[in-house]
């Protein structure tokens, strides 16, 4: 069983935010192991729903999920990755762009593969492209040594 404590809000005016000052309620679910993804799925896809942590004392290398979380945070820091790229190279993104809903867990390890195979291939790319520009700038440099050089011993 997963034991989850959350607030919920009370009113469903506004579903997009979690104010302080809004009425909330505080309410906690005990679900089956297996049917732990799909509700919490949707109460994230909700975006109405804080969650609170009940096992603040205990250590996080004994807590579980352990290693969910850190494969989520990991493909989370290259969606970061990616965003970041999309922004430095001013990549104009759809402004009809909806955000999909929550994959499920055997389409994570698929998801998963892409974004490494994918952020290594971006990291590559990176890097050949400072090698060229740093290979470029020292040919145009001898370009511009050896120009007027050229021009010095043709008069001799």
């Amino acid at each position: 069983m997963v034991n989850l404590q959350c607030f919920s809000q009370c009113s469903e005016a506004d579903m997009s935010k979690l104010l302080r000052s809004e009425e909330m309620t505080l309410v906690q679910i005990f679900l089956s192991q297996e049917a732990s993804y799909n509700c919490i799925r949707e109460l994230g896809e909700l975006g109405a729903v804080q969650f609170a942590d009940l096992n603040e004392g205990v250590n996080a290398f004994s807590r579980n999920y352990v290693s969910e979380i850190r494969r989520s945070e990991e493909m989370e820091r290259r969606l970061r990755f990616f965003a970041g790229e999309i922004e430095r190279e001013k990549l104009p993104v759809p402004a009809d762009y909806n955000v999909p809903s929550a994959p499920n867990p055997k389409d994570l390890i698929d998801l998963e593969a892409t974004l490494e195979q994918l952020e290594g291939e971006t990291r590559q790319i990176n890097a050949n492209q400072e090698a060229l520009l740093r290979n470029f700038y020292e040919l145009k440099e001898l370009k511009h040594v050896l120009n007027p050089a050229s021009t010095f011993f043709k008069r001799e």
